[in-house]
């Protein structure tokens, strides 16, 4: 399974008619794994708008995921899958997606991380740390969850919920290492400054 552990900044996006502007934006400011996250749209969009997005990160060498559906993923070519706890397992993905497929898993809880480390999952997300209108109805689970994950796993632990420049630092100094962000950039006037300071915070911490 590829490494994803130096891949600090990863970006959950869901549909935009700006696409094809915003990804090579983010992705110049330092986005180092990209995500279609689109849950409200059908697959025919959903299709349509992978297409606009795996050219683009394949030119800059990142790897693009798609969101709950391992069917979706192999028939546009993603590097993988995400999926929740409510949706296909993770063993089905990879039978479908094969053994260098990236495949991650979202967890809320300590039950659900410990179930996670029992599948071969690339890498798993915990949070979200505090609540997020990206995750409605769901309870923060703080930061101390995410740092027991980490100090779990043998495998990149993507920490979600309210990350973005003004706490990333902060974050990352009490020793998360990889962060999923989504408002912060999707929502930014100028999502390629805003990835560029994330990107610059995360130096400070780890190095280039």
């Amino acid at each position: 399974m590829p490494d994803l552990s130096s891949r600090r900044l990863y970006l959950c996006v869901s549909h935009r008619d700006d696409m094809s502007s915003f990804l090579p934006a983010v992705l110049r400011g330092g986005v180092g794994i990209v995500q279609l996250r689109e849950k409200n749209l059908d697959d025919d969009v959903r299709r349509k708008t992978a297409k606009i997005m795996i050219p683009i990160c394949r030119d800059y060498g990142v790897p693009f995921i798609m969101n709950d559906s391992p069917e979706l993923a192999i028939e546009v070519g993603a590097d993988g899958v995400h999926v929740g706890q409510d949706d296909v397992d993770v063993a089905h993905c990879r039978k479908l997606l094969g053994p260098n497929a990236i495949i991650g898993l979202s967890t809320h809880s300590t039950e659900e991380f410990t179930q996670g480390l029992r599948t071969d999952a690339t890498y798993l997300s915990a949070g979200p740390i505090v609540a997020t209108p990206t995750k409605p109805g769901r309870a923060p689970t703080g930061i101390s969850y995410a740092l027991e994950c980490q100090a779990r796993s043998d495998r990149p632990v993507f920490v979600t919920g309210g990350v973005d420049a003004s706490n990333i630092f902060d974050l990352a100094v009490n020793g998360l290492h990889n962060f999923v962000v989504v408002r912060a950039l999707t929502e930014a006037t100028d999502p390629e400054a805003v990835a560029q300071q994330i990107t610059e915070e995360l130096t400070r911490v780890f190095g280039s």
